[in-house]
């Protein structure tokens, strides 16, 4: 029974602390009307906050998150590719061939121009 009254002492804790903070924020705080506005490094917003991006940056998100889904998956497969042997090693080469034939499919449809 002991760990189930440490626990809840902390969630006890951790509920106060947030509500101390909550209530600390609002009493000396911004007023409603510049904490309403979005952040922008204290100047002002030069356009609506959810103003539409142009179509090319689509595209180039989808390679950035190609590449990013590339290292979630390489990180795991650094730690154990030492114990698991050369199939983990052809594992990730077929991983990569596929995520550079979407690169240069990104690539032949003009995903990586800037301009």
């Amino acid at each position: 029974m002991q760990p189930y009254v440490v626990a809840a002492a902390y969630l006890g804790l951790l509920g106060v602390l947030v509500t101390a903070g909550y209530a600390f924020s609002s009493a000396v705080g911004l007023p409603e009307a510049v904490r309403s506005e979005p952040f922008l490094s204290g100047g002002a917003p030069q356009e609506h906050a959810v103003s539409r991006y142009h179509v090319r940056w689509y595209a180039l998100t989808m390679v950035f998150l190609a590449f990013d889904m590339e290292m979630v998956f390489m990180y795991p497969w650094a730690v154990v590719v030492s114990a698991v042997g050369a199939t983990a090693v052809v594992e990730m080469f077929v991983f990569l061939a596929l995520i550079l034939v979407g690169v240069l499919y990104a690539w032949r449809e003009g995903a990586l121009r800037w301009a």
